[in-house]
């Protein structure tokens, strides 16, 4: 009967571990040439995993990417690429810190950027009250 109990318990536990989708929160601190990587591992993980829950927490240089008619070094503009992620269920958080403190106009921000008080402290808060799994690409 405690080896029935046992194996149900067991079972139960892996098929509801299963069911989880996974959370993970990507950190972006660095300049605009890094996006263009972070953006195609986002887009591989959701190849691999498209029911993952993705959110994507900027500051600093970081934010760049997210500035309209921000391009990289090949003169390719990132709002597409983040127009379709954000379409895929991809969230893209700035840290309010560095608009501050660069004294950049919220308004010049891709409509898919969420203003979040502090980018550390979001990236905190997911892990510690949300369960999400922390990548630093």
């Amino acid at each position: 009967m405690l080896r029935l109990l046992l194996g149900i318990l067991i079972a139960t536990m892996c098929s509801f571990a299963q069911a989880q989708d996974i959370k993970v929160v990507y950190h972006v601190s660095s300049g605009i040439e890094a996006a263009a990587v972070v953006l195609n591992n986002i887009r591989n993980h959701l190849n691999a995993d498209p029911k993952a829950k993705i959110v994507v927490v900027t500051h600093g240089p970081g934010i760049d990417f997210l500035i309209q008619d921000a391009k990289d070094s090949k003169g390719r503009e990132f709002s597409s690429a983040v127009g379709n992620l954000a379409t895929s269920g991809v969230e893209f958080r700035v840290c309010n810190n560095t608009l501050v403190t660069r004294n950049i106009n919220p308004d010049t921000l891709l409509m898919e950027s969420k203003i979040v008080p502090s980018g550390v402290a979001e990236v905190a808060r997911l892990q510690a009250k949300e369960g999400f799994v922390y990548l630093k690409p």
